[in-house]
């Protein structure tokens, strides 16, 4: 395990960025930013003054116009230069994210590498903001649509994916031709900063996108009230969403929001069971569980359940949870001291309730907020368990008797970001695919995400998407132009 002064020497200090400008903490309030692998203080984070949050808002006002009429080639220009930072800096980048997040170096590269991605996408379909003709009711006259950038934007980020959610959002709204105002986590500043200084490098002109810190509810609720911010966009609760809708909605402010979620994975009488327990086991422990979009509530056909908990819980079994900078990891810790908490209480309520532990249920002993990857069998749907998002290294597998009763039963909450199915049949996919509430299905695949897709969901699980041309044209207003 890395010694704290190693750590501390090899992560940068963070700062404020408004109006093209690295800001140091000076007399601002701070807060320290923690190694959740050995609970280390790795810096002091500066918070933003209401007088900085004036700066960035003025400074994102200001920029706009020019940035506006920049040409999409020359706003792609700097997104595809930014991306090529990215790339060559990943190791680093992968590095700040493993210290201050947790996740093993070689999941952190490789989020690095797909926000670089993302940059790259949204440089080209940037390019492709088309409009469209509308033939005219008389041959004199000429219907035009045109997609306009919708003003200043501000955005609030997570500590789980600290740098393609942020990347989600920057590129989003610099190629419509929005500024940006982006409060990135507190917990993990240093990944989000990167990004940051990549475009900066890259020749973004001052105010463009500006980077501020502080107490989460002040930021937004300062942000929001602005007369300034056109749109916001959002990743976390679902509570925290409702309460940023309804601040909003005084402005008639616009908005993309992806929120909780508690993916339903159904495991069909005719999947491939060593498939699907391989694939799911990956993708439900990868960052500690700590995902939106995790699988979590497994629906397995009664003709291959027992197999299927046996080769998920093997396989659980041969995860090596531990300090992402160390080769052997392949599981990080969880985000801080609460998260251990809930754990045990939401896995002491499901047994009291009757859920069998089949593996792991325990902290892990010695430094950082380490969990055991955790397998639970035969929970009840009044668990908390199964009716509250986890967060954590929680798989909770229960025994279904048909295909539509597991669909029932993943649409039961009102949640619909996520969900996940396993057969080789091509009418139980079309049945799947037509009966789950969600906004994002996967079938015979884990691999939800991508930059030329849309990312969001449906009910309580979020407004809008990102990516994809939807993630492109949520940060543009539509304008109808009619000439005779």
């Amino acid at each position: 395990m890395q010694h704290e002064s190693t750590d501390t020497l090899a992560y940068a200090q963070p700062q404020l960025y408004i109006d093209g400008r690295w800001l140091d903490a000076g007399d601002r309030v701070t807060e320290d930013v923690l190694n959740p692998a050995t609970g280390q203080a790795l810096a002091r984070l500066p918070h933003a003054t209401r007088a900085d949050l004036d700066e960035a808002l003025g400074a994102a006002r200001r920029a706009f116009p020019g940035w506006r009429a920049a040409a999409p080639l020359e706003r792609s220009r700097i997104l595809r230069a930014a991306a090529a930072l990215v790339r060559e800096r990943a190791d680093g980048i992968a590095r700040t994210m493993t210290l201050e997040q947790g996740k093993p170096l070689r999941e952190a590269r490789l989020e690095a590498l797909a926000s670089a991605d993302t940059f790259d996408w949204y440089a080209e379909e940037g390019r492709r903001n088309y409009g469209r003709v509308v033939p005219g009711r008389t041959l004199a006259q000429r219907i035009t649509v045109l997609h306009e950038p919708v003003g200043v934007c501000a955005a609030f980020t997570p500590w789980n994916f600290p740098a393609i959610t942020p990347a989600r959002k920057i590129a989003g709204a610099l190629a419509a031709g929005c500024t940006l105002i982006l409060k990135l986590a507190e917990e993990t500043p240093g990944t989000g900063l990167a990004l940051v200084r990549a475009l900066h490098d890259a020749g973004l002109p001052p105010g463009v996108l500006n980077a501020v810190f502080g107490v989460p509810a002040e930021v937004s609720s300062y942000l929001l009230d602005s007369p300034v911010v056109a749109k916001f966009s959002f990743t976390g609760s679902t509570a925290v969403g409702k309460l940023l809708a309804q601040q909003a909605a005084k402005g008639l402010k616009r908005a993309t929001m992806e929120l909780g979620g508690h993916a339903p994975a159904i495991v069909c009488a005719d999947a491939d069971v060593d498939q699907a327990a391989g694939m799911l086991v990956a993708g439900k422990f990868r960052n500690a569980g700590q995902i939106c979009i995790a699988p979590t509530r497994f629906y397995v056909h009664a003709q291959v359940y027992d197999a299927f908990v046996q080769a998920f819980v093997e396989r659980t079994r041969q995860l090596v949870p531990g300090n992402g900078l160390q080769e052997s990891s392949s599981m990080g810790p969880l985000a801080n001291p609460r998260r251990l908490q809930a754990m045990r209480t939401l896995i002491d309520d499901a047994v009291q309730r009757g859920a069998r532990v089949e593996c792991g249920g325990q902290p892990i002993e010695g430094p950082g907020f380490f969990w055991q990857p955790t397998v639970l069998t035969g929970v009840p749907e009044d668990a908390r368990l199964m009716n509250e998002e986890p967060f954590g290294p929680l798989a909770l597998i229960n025994r279904v008797d048909s295909v539509e009763e597991a669909i029932e039963r993943s649409n039961r909450l009102p949640y619909g970001l996520a969900s996940y199915a396993f057969t080789q049949h091509s009418a139980t996919r079309m049945q799947l695919a037509r009966g789950l509430q969600t906004g994002m299905l996967g079938i015979n695949s884990l691999n939800v995400s991508m930059a030329e897709a849309p990312f969001g969901g449906v009910k309580e699980s979020g407004w809008g998407s990102e990516c994809g041309i939807e993630g492109l044209q949520a940060y543009c207003d539509v304008k109808l132009i009619s000439e005779d």
